[in-house]
């Protein structure tokens, strides 16, 4: 590990306990604060979710002074539990109508920056079965107290699919393809403890000023393009104890992998360290057993391209008519 890179655990890495909401609220210097939740069929879990936030960050402390919930094409009905839990409800493909649309979690985060009012934003992933208010609080402990920080991480214990004998075997995707790739290529990143998170927060002028990636690449692509756009030290960690959520199977993983490598390839040839002389395929193929008698592994194709959307603040403001 780099040098700087153990200097900075020690300095830019907290615990969620060491932030107390009702201080930090005493200390927001009349900031806004707006907590984002991208769904997309988790009506099990979003309006618990937000319920929890309303209750302890705006009614019980004014910390938050907002909670949106982007519907990234439901088919269940996680809207209307959402805005009955109390947060303002926007369907993706209704902001900005005006551009070509787009698709993937990294579609809904951007667009939410039209439409979120806060100077801090906080991204919580809606499908969290152990949401507690303190993943709020203890991501903007390091923003609204330190002014040089912009972005801050959220760090976590990862169980898979509940396992409560101690094993923290979750977050494979993490261990086998995105911690290898930052250590290799951005080894300035390898303190993240959880570089794919979902749970981060940012100053909203900073988050306007770098693209977002469609799909699962979006949290990788928004670590390497901050870090080049204000360093490593503007960034931070804070640990959020354990995360539980519904996990993928692993021929889901495989897409989520492919759409991290992307996102990585794409920002090494950006930069001029990749020179590639022929097409990459973006097509993954895996495999499944077909149901008839010998049983014959059948070819399982599966698109995994990515777009990116530009930074939000180069992006016209359509004219009204």
């Amino acid at each position: 590990m780099l040098p700087e890179v153990e200097a900075w655990l020690d300095r830019r890495t907290s615990r969620a306990q060491d932030w107390d909401a009702g201080v930090l609220a005493e200390n927001k210097r009349g900031q806004r604060i707006t907590v984002v939740l991208p769904a997309r069929n988790e009506s099990a879990t979003v309006g618990t979710i937000v319920t929890d936030i309303r209750t302890a960050l705006c009614e019980r402390v004014p910390l938050v002074d907002e909670i949106v919930v982007i519907d990234s094409r439901s088919t269940d009905n996680t809207a209307e539990v959402a805005a009955q839990a109390g947060a303002t409800v926007y369907h993706q493909d209704a902001i900005r109508p005006d551009l070509p649309p787009g698709a993937g979690k990294g579609e809904a985060l951007w667009k939410s920056l039209f439409v979120a009012t806060g100077d801090i934003i906080v991204f919580i992933d809606a499908d969290l079965l152990s949401f507690t208010p303190d993943y709020v609080s203890g991501l903007l402990g390091p923003l609204i107290t330190d002014p040089e920080v912009v972005y801050v991480k959220g760090c976590y214990d990862r169980p898979l699919n509940g396992a409560s004998d101690g094993t923290y075997n979750g977050g494979r995707v993490t261990e086998l393809v995105a911690r290898p790739l930052l250590n290799q290529y951005w080894p300035q990143l390898a303190g993240f403890v959880q570089p794919l998170a979902g749970e981060y927060a940012g100053r909203a002028d900073v988050l306007r000023r770098v693209p977002f990636v469609s799909h699962y690449g979006v949290e990788l692509g928004l670590l390497i393009d901050l870090l080049e756009t204000v360093g490593l030290d503007a960034l931070a960690q804070v640990d959020l104890g354990v995360r539980e959520h519904t996990n993928q199977s692993t021929p889901d993983l495989g897409v989520m992998a492919a759409q991290i490598q992307h996102t990585a390839r794409n920002r090494l040839l950006r930069s001029g360290r990749l020179v590639e002389t022929v097409d990459t395929s973006t097509t993954l193929v895996q495999y499944v057993r077909s149901d008839t008698a010998d049983g014959t592994y059948l070819p399982y194709p599966r698109e995994t391209a990515i777009t990116e959307r530009p930074p939000a603040d180069s992006v016209t403001e359509p004219v009204l008519t």
